[in-house]
């Protein structure tokens, strides 16, 4: 619980502008804390995923966010990693998020980790089309495989 107090109370330094406050549920984190993970360093949460696995398979990534002083370092990829391997334990056996389709960090990031991405009309109600990624597990993205 320390964790999520932390995380809202430096939302800006994970988000900026954007106030996704209201997307931190505490009851995911209380029902869902197996997948819902942290970065720590000496200086404090480095990053965080909130997920849960789905009842047809599905690691959903609700939320994912790095601090602003641990972009480009890969905690991002590293933390996704996490997130699959513990949805997996859970029996997931493809993993999905969403995003707005003006979040073109956020598809880029996701295309960069191999999810297909298909744009949704009215995905989160009328003439909201969100982005949509998916892609199957086990985790890889290009950069972790090893050499055959």
């Amino acid at each position: 619980m320390a964790d999520f107090h932390q995380v809202l109370a430096d939302h800006s330094r994970y988000w900026g502008e954007r106030d996704l406050r209201s997307l931190h549920l505490l009851a995911m984190v209380r029902e869902f804390g197996s997948t819902c993970l942290v970065a720590r360093a000496e200086d404090g949460l480095r990053g965080y995923v909130f997920g849960f696995v789905t009842p047809d398979g599905s690691g959903y990534a609700h939320l994912i966010a790095t601090r602003d002083d641990a972009r480009g370092t890969g905690l991002g990829r590293r933390l996704y990693a996490a997130f699959a391997e513990a949805a997996e334990r859970q029996g997931a056996r493809r993993l999905k998020a969403i995003t707005s389709v003006g979040n073109t960090g956020s598809i880029a990031f996701h295309r960069g980790l191999g999810f297909d991405v298909e744009i949704t009309e009215d995905y989160d109600g009328p003439g909201r089309a969100m982005a949509v990624f998916r892609r199957e597990l086990p985790f890889a993205p290009p950069h972790f495989r090893t050499p055959a």
